[in-house]
């Protein structure tokens, strides 16, 4: 092998049972589940839309991606990408940078004005859908191309949701937003603005729908119980994230403490040395590796000025200044007081500690039953405890993230889909899932990741303008050329060259191949030589007729 020979050279002794004058196993080609495909909340079909990227078919690609999730151009934005955290590649070098491509993709089509096809089932229903955010589109969205009429209430002046209230502008612009809400009205789906739901059910009979799902938002701050004295001014984030995303920001002053660890909370302090605040700190009770905001957005806002005081809590707010104390981790990882205490000044302090959902206009429906923190049950069929009305996203419990709520919607359509026309929808037996361990990769190409182009660090706390830039089409196509196509044939001809008896026979381009068991012995070279997983060895079957014989 020479010095630029980047081949693994063959392991012989990894597969010799089975060889001889009598085949014990045999290769089968199988399709396994790739692990970003089993990582992503909104159940993309990753791998597939990737593959035709990387051909250069990106309106195909684009379909291919819309048919699990509408709304790809935010995605590709806001989405925290579980897919690439799972994705194989990141054990040769870096996982691909899936979310990237998806947002090229989800522009693109913005810009080419391409439209989504599909054809609709007759017969359908009407149903209603409570909340536009990601949740309510996505289910809207899905039912419409399953053939049904829905109808969207929204109560604020804008659809989005969360993504337009609690998603600041340098992470997601709003005219993307709105093109793609636009594309799911192109298509039927009518939404009704500032139309707040309070009798579910008279809504119903009036507008003769035969389902709802209930998709509202967690616009409801926590409270939380701080003492104060002469106080200044205390906002909550939702309020002031909502306010400022809306052009209305109220006046902060000089110096701005934030309260909380999450993602709210980056965005609270972001947003107000945007508006500018000379200072703003945000004060946590845990240690960094326990914040629940996440890394990349911590590192941002400390890029960005933003100040962090961990293991503190807010102990008293006096008008202009503000009392924290001291937390320390007892063996539980659980934050307890230390009695040290020192004082900050604060012209105002944002409360990043959380959100609810107000569901109490479902309080008084028979059959629906509620959790202690206002969330509502529903079964493994998104049905809540009354026939016919469905709920998903922050109005039931679990994590919550833009991506998930909209797999919910899509989750809950199918149910609804089935409850409307009598065919109870379950969902099939997965294939498996497909980790580092067992792909066979014969070649190790250097590959590093396309880094997207971001705005310099002087100039990002200055505006709202976006943060992070887009692929160009050859940028876009090379990211998603470094897929390994984990657990499903991409047509290498590695088996086809590598056996040593003419067993394996090609089919046509996107045909893939077939055995022919006549022929093969059983050496599992087509196995071993398999980049991605798509061939498996099996026992021989008992009296399978196609046994090789010397």
């Amino acid at each position: 092998m020479t010095e630029r020979d980047m081949t693994h050279a063959p392991d012989l002794t990894r597969s010799s049972v089975g060889t001889g004058a009598l085949r014990s196993r045999r290769p089968v080609y199988q399709d396994s589940l790739p692990p970003c495909n089993d990582a992503c909340p909104a159940g993309e079909n990753i791998q597939a839309w990737l593959d035709l990227a990387q051909a250069g078919y990106f309106e195909e690609a684009w379909q291919k991606l819309v048919e699990e999730n509408p709304l790809p151009a935010v995605h590709g934005r806001v989405c925290y990408h579980p897919c690439e955290n799972s994705c194989n590649r990141n054990f040769t070098d870096s996982s691909v940078s899936i979310h990237a491509v998806e947002r090229f993709l989800g522009d693109r089509a913005l810009q080419e004005g391409w439209n989504i096809r599909y054809t609709p089932s007759p017969g359908g229903g009407r149903v209603l859908v409570v909340g536009s955010g990601p949740s309510g589109l996505s289910a809207a969205y899905h039912l419409t191309r399953m053939g049904h009429a829905v109808e969207i209430h929204e109560a604020a002046a804008l659809a989005g949701g969360m993504i337009h209230t609690g998603i600041p502008a340098y992470r997601m612009p709003r005219s993307e937003l709105q093109q793609e809400i636009r594309r799911i009205e192109d298509m039927g789906v009518k939404i009704v603005l500032n139309r707040k739901v309070e009798d579910l059910l008279a809504d119903m009979e009036t507008g003769n729908f035969q389902a709802a799902f209930i998709a509202v938002g967690a616009h409801i701050s926590k409270k939380i119980n701080i003492p104060t004295r002469d106080a200044g001014k205390i906002l909550d984030a939702v309020t002031f994230l909502s306010q400022a995303n809306g052009g209305t920001p109220p006046l902060l002053g000089r110096k701005v403490a934030i309260y909380g660890g999450g993602n709210t909370a980056m965005d609270a302090a972001r947003t107000a040395k945007r508006l500018g605040a000379e200072q703003a700190v945000v004060i946590y009770r845990r240690d960094r590796k326990s914040m629940p905001a996440h890394d990349f957005e911590v590192q941002e806002a400390l890029e960005e000025g933003v100040e962090i005081k961990w293991l503190h809590t807010i102990s008293e707010v006096d008008k202009g200044e503000m009392q924290i104390e001291l937390m320390e981790l007892d063996a539980q990882g659980k934050p307890q007081p230390t009695g040290k205490f020192e004082t900050l000044d604060s012209d105002a302090v944002i409360l990043a500690v959380g959100q609810d959902s107000d569901t109490s206009f479902l309080r008084g429906i028979d059959g629906i039953s509620f959790n202690r923190d206002g969330t509502v049950i529903v079964g493994d069929d998104m049905m809540t405890g009354h026939d016919g009305i469905f709920a998903g996203g922050d109005t039931i419990p679990g994590e919550r993230s833009v991506t998930i709520a909209t797999g919910h919607g899509k989750r809950a359509a199918r149910y609804i889909n089935g409850y409307l026309r009598g065919e109870p929808f379950s969902y099939p037996k997965r294939h498996p899932v497909v980790d580092h361990t067992m792909i066979h990769l014969w070649y190790r190409t250097d590959a590093p990741k396309t880094e997207q182009p971001c705005l310099d660090r002087e100039k990002r706390a200055q505006g709202f303008d976006e943060i992070v830039q887009g692929l160009d089409a050859q940028e876009a196509q090379f990211e998603a050329q470094r897929c390994y196509s984990c657990g499903n044939c991409f047509e290498c001809d590695g088996c086809y060259g590598a056996c040593p008896e003419g067993a394996v026979i090609k089919l046509g381009k996107g045909l893939r191949y077939r055995f022919d068991y006549t022929r093969c012995t059983g050496c599992a070279v087509c196995y071993e030589q398999c980049p991605c997983h798509a061939i498996e060895m099996i026992p021989e079957p008992a009296n399978s007729g196609e046994a090789h014989h010397g």
